[in-house]
């Protein structure tokens, strides 16, 4: 999976163990993660037997669902992808827009990787022949390929000053992590699909504070569209990032969005996962909660980011900041209307939990 800031790579065997225990009282069989990112959790779940629908506002998003969630590797097998991978693998550079953006006038891949994504980038619109989700993993399979040889510390605002030793690295496309079985992808407003499609399940990982996804990984975004968009700054995001705001990034929305989301829901659960570097607090988190049902709160402490443990840059990838703290505490906020099983959670773990009850 790509670098991604607030990745629950770590924490998934946390969740999906508690997800486990819910199953030991409730039925749950449809997913719906609506700010699936990285669409690592929705994959995770996909494994696990879920019939996850999976959808994010960004496209670049909408691509990795659609290809680690939607794709079946029944149909998309090996055997049929490879041989387009090793094709796409063997094309020579080409530079142009995306390389002149990236790599000159600024220094997110080394020229010759700029030259191979843009000309790879241009080919995959030509072998899918209008199969969307093949078009989907073979754009999942570059995302990944490119993640792996940028030089940043894990977010597309700033690069680094020097070049980060894995962007000497010659990109190389790989068969992306497809799973057996049936997903859905979307791209659109997390409430409206929230409303459209009501679900056993519902994991709900919204942002938390004013930092975009969008702007965070605007080059995503770009490769994904590949409309050659205006661009400003160091970083050269997208223009339309200063347009395209969500509502959870904004200090004064937040709050009501997160709550109309948790009240619009029709699932039987709802896993809402919460850090301590957001906008709101573990008692205004509770009190959203207390107005759909019984709710549990569970702990989990672990490392930031990457970015966040070596110091703070600015666009130019010069130095500016200390670090602040190492370590987060994670929080799933467990709520039901079935008492049963919030009580089932407080049973038989190590884990650190606090119950509350409907008031």
């Amino acid at each position: 999976m790509i670098k991604y800031i607030g990745s629950k790579r770590l924490l998934i065997p946390w969740i999906l163990q508690t997800v486990d225990r819910l199953l030991q009282v409730e039925s749950l069989d449809t997913v719906l993660d609506p700010f699936s990112g990285s669409a690592r959790v929705a994959h995770a779940l996909k494994a696990r037997g879920f019939r996850v629908i999976a959808s994010d506002y960004a496209n670049y998003a909408y691509i990795l669902a659609k290809a680690l969630v939607e794709a079946d590797i029944r149909i998309y097998t090996p055997e049929r992808i490879n041989p387009l991978l090793n094709y796409l693998n063997e094309l020579p550079g080409e530079e142009g827009w995306f390389t002149e953006t990236y790599a000159h006038k600024t220094r997110f891949f080394q020229p010759f990787n700029a030259a191979r994504i843009e000309r790879i980038r241009k080919e995959i619109d030509v072998v899918s022949e209008g199969d969307e989700k093949l078009r989907a993993i073979l754009l999942t399979s570059l995302m990944l390929a490119a993640d792996k040889v940028d030089s940043t510390t894990g977010i597309q605002m700033a690069f680094l000053k020097e070049w980060a030793p894995r962007s000497y690295n010659t990109l190389r496309l790989e068969y992306p992590p497809l799973l057996p079985g049936e997903g859905t992808a979307l791209l659109g407003d997390a409430i409206d699909i929230i409303k459209a499609h009501p679900v056993d399940l519902l994991y709900l990982d919204p942002p938390y504070n004013q930092h975009s996804y969008l702007a965070n990984y605007h080059i995503w975004e770009t490769l994904v569209l590949f409309d050659a968009p205006t661009c400003y700054g160091v970083a050269q995001k997208r223009s339309d990032v200063q347009t395209r705001k969500s509502i959870f990034n904004s200090r004064r929305k937040a709050k009501e969005a997160l709550r109309n989301v948790i009240y619009k829901t029709q699932a039987k659960v709802i896993l809402l996962s919460f850090n301590n570097e957001g906008f709101h607090t573990e008692s205004e988190i509770l009190e959203i909660a207390r107005e759909k049902g019984y709710v549990a709160v569970l702990r989990h402490p672990y490392k930031r980011y990457v970015g966040a443990q070596i110091g703070i840059y600015n666009p130019k990838g010069e130095k500016v900041g200390q670090v602040s703290h190492l370590k987060n505490e994670e929080l799933l906020f467990v709520i039901s209307q079935n008492k049963s099983l919030i009580e089932n959670l407080g049973q038989n773990t190590s884990t650190p939990i606090n119950q509350h009850k409907l008031l």
